[in-house]
């Protein structure tokens, strides 16, 4: 019983996962930034852990902060304000998550079409 109070069920997590990635969704594009299929599918996977570790609170295993130093500030500060969507996570959430912003911003410098 007290692992159910830990945790979350499936339909929620799901719905409130896709929730989040409709607005990351509506943010990125605001800044031109659109992941491809595979960044999409990872970028739920992240998202869905981060709604998880929200509500059951566990903790990020230690994060070294100096290798996120070539994430741009523009990624980082998308990623500081998905994060702060969210009670309870470390702010080392928003390094991990920049990641995901980064690689899809590339996109748009590796592509004349914009997919």
């Amino acid at each position: 019983m007290a692992e159910q109070q830990r945790s979350v069920d499936e339909v929620t997590l799901e719905k409130e996962t896709n929730g989040v990635l409709e607005k990351v969704s509506t943010l990125l594009s605001g800044k031109g930034i659109y992941p491809n299929e595979v960044q999409k599918q990872m970028l739920f996977s992240h998202v869905k852990a981060m709604v998880l570790r929200s509500h059951t609170g566990e903790p990020l295993p230690e994060v070294d902060i100096s290798l996120f130093d070539e994430i741009s500030p523009m990624s980082l500060k998308l990623a500081e304000q998905v994060v702060s969507w969210f009670d309870g996570l470390a702010y080392e959430e928003a390094h991990l998550l920049s990641v995901h912003f980064e690689v899809a911003k590339e996109n748009e410098l590796s592509s004349v079409t914009g997919e």
